[in-house]
Order: structure tokens, then C-alpha cells, then sequence
């Protein structure tokens, strides 16, 4: 059960309008790495989770999330409409002449209309659930495989990945009631990392996150596939060794499987190993170097008109 509560989980002010950064700001609305994205990866998780912990603390996370993605559709809604009454840049461009828009002759309504593409002139006041691109949200975001170690790494990267869009934001932001909000937003990333990152150390036998044991045969052995054109490189292989965690061995790339089986044979399209001599009318691509060059003639193909 879902209870609303009126007042927003942190104060959300705006100065002044800036349809150009609200229309950056539908990417944590209805983008891959928005609140709604993470609301639903932590719902689906929390529903199937037998764990009462890690079950509690999902369902709390994505709730939280919900409350987030209210945030930004008031941080997006007053970026709009800013210090002026409610809607009346809305109004601007529903109440204008739209030849004259067309022709350049508007004013602010028509620079929030060409910024805000998607907020106004596809949804009006009501947001629609895009990236800032005008894509569509889809669930097709939501990564959750079903297995805690799996998605607890995955929901790690995934407030990670939240961090870095909010950190960009605000960058890019110079209204301080706006970036007071995003920075709110952007801490609280930060302390669900923390969480998955404590859900996950509460896991005794947490990694490899898999059912059976690996082949130690090559667990720890590092290929070093990569080249600067002249000679093997063995930076990544000393950074990883460095840290102590695990110790590897390096080996050069090498070809240790055998060739694979061939398809079934097909006779009617085999590649013939020597010079096809061909008088058949039915030839369609037979040419000699030089009328691929153009220092001959093209001959007609054999019964064509």
C-alpha cells in the first residue's frame, strides 16, 4: 500500500525559468539512469526477495526513489514556469499565433518552446517520461537478473552511474534553489551505494557470484590480448596485480581450443578453386580485371536483351 504525502522529502526552489536546463534535467526523469528506472529495478528485486533485510531495505530504497522522481517533475515543472504565475509561459505558446512563431516574430515562449521540445510542445505542462532526448522510457532499463549478488553489484553501479548524471547537472546549473536540489538528490546516491555496498558485505559467501565454481585453471591467469603495434603491453596486468587482491599470471594470447565444426556442406554454392570458364547464357557477374578497371569494353551478358 502507497500513501502520498504532500510535502516533498526535500525542499525543491527555483529562481527563475531555464527551459533549456529542464529539458536536461528529463534525464533523471524517464532516462536509464533516472529515479523512475531505479524505483522499478528496486521494486522488481524487493517483490522476489525472500530476505527480510535485504527485502526491507529494497522496498525502502525504491520508495524513496518514487519520491525522488517527484522531485525532479517539480525541479522540471518550475524550471518552466519559473518566477512568473503558473503556466503562463504555457499560455505564451498556446496562445500565440503559431505563423508567427514560425516566422520568428514571438517572444520567450518561442526560445522555451524550441528548448523544451519534449516538456512543452509534446506534453504540455504534464511531463512525459523521456530522457533528455525525447526518448521514450522503457523497460528495457531495468537489468534485474534475479540473483542477489548479480543485481547488488549491478544496483551499486547503477547509483553510480545516477552520480555521475547528477554531478554533470550540477555543473551545468546556476540557480541555487535548482542546484541545492540536485545536490540533495546526488547525496542521496551516494548513500544508497553505501547500503547495497553494506547488503552486499552482509552476504557471508559473496563472490564469485555464481552457483558453481569456476575452472581455477584459469580464474587467475590474465591474457594480455592488448598491443601497442610493436610489442605486448603489460600495464593492465601490473595494475591489477598491484593491488593485492589477487595474485595472476600473465600469459601471452594463445589459440588453446581446436577449429570448430563446419556447417553442413552445400554443393550448389561451393567456391570453385581454380578459373571458371563459362559459356552458359546464364552468367550475371563474370568480368575480367580490366572492365573493372574501365580500360575495356563491358561485354552484355550472355541471353539478356
Amino acid at each position: 500500500m502507497f500513501v502520498h504525502n504532500k510535502k516533498l522529502q526535500y525542499t525543491v526552489r527555483v529562481g527563475s525559468p531555464n527551459p533549456a536546463f529542464a529539458k536536461l534535467c528529463l534525464e533523471q526523469f524517464g532516462g536509464p539512469q533516472g529515479e523512475l528506472a531505479a524505483a522499478m529495478r528496486y521494486f522488481t528485486q524487493g517483490w522476489a526477495e525472500s530476505d527480510v533485510a535485504r527485502r526491507d531495505m529494497l522496498l525502502d530504497i525504491a520508495t524513496e526513489e518514487l519520491s525522488h522522481l517527484e522531485m525532479i517533475a517539480q525541479l522540471i515543472s518550475g524550471l518552466v514556469k519559473g518566477a512568473r504565475g503558473a503556466g503562463a509561459l504555457i499560455d505564451e505558446v498556446e496562445g500565440s499565433y503559431l505563423g508567427e512563431f514560425l516566422e520568428g516574430k514571438g517572444g520567450q515562449y518561442e526560445q522555451v518552446a524550441w528548448n523544451s521540445q519534449q516538456p512543452l510542445l509534446a506534453g504540455g505542462e504534464g511531463l512525459r517520461l523521456t530522457d533528455s532526448m525525447g526518448n521514450p522510457w522503457t523497460a528495457a532499463y531495468i537489468d534485474t537478473i534475479g540473483h542477489p549478488l548479480c543485481d547488488l553489484r549491478s544496483d551499486i553501479a547503477a547509483e553510480a552511474r545516477a552520480k555521475a548524471v547528477y554531478d554533470r547537472l550540477i555543473k551545468l546549473c546556476d540557480d541555487p534553489g535548482a542546484r541545492d536540489a540536485l545536490t540533495f538528490l546526488m547525496t542521496r546516491e551516494v548513500a544508497h551505494q553505501k547500503m547495497f555496498e553494506s547488503a552486499l558485505a552482509a552476504i557471508e559467501t559473496n563472490f564469485p557470484p555464481s552457483n558453481y565454481p569456476p575452472d581455477e585453471r584459469f580464474t587467475h591467469v590474465y591474457f594480455n590480448e592488448s598491443t601497442d603495434g610493436k610489442a605486448q603491453s603489460d600495464a593492465g596486468f601490473r595494475m591489477v596485480n598491484a593491488q593485492g587482491l589477487w595474485a595472476y599470471e600473465l600469459s601471452n594470447p594463445h589459440a588453446g581450443g581446436a577449429e570448430p565444426d563446419l556447417p553442413s556442406p552445400r554443393p550448389s554454392v561451393k567456391s570453385a578453386s581454380e578459373p571458371i570458364i563459362d559459356d552458359s547464357p546464364e552468367t550475371t557477374s563474370r568480368t575480367t580485371p580490366e572492365q573493372i578497371e574501365g580500360s575495356a569494353p563491358a561485354v552484355p551478358h550472355k541471353g539478356r536483351r
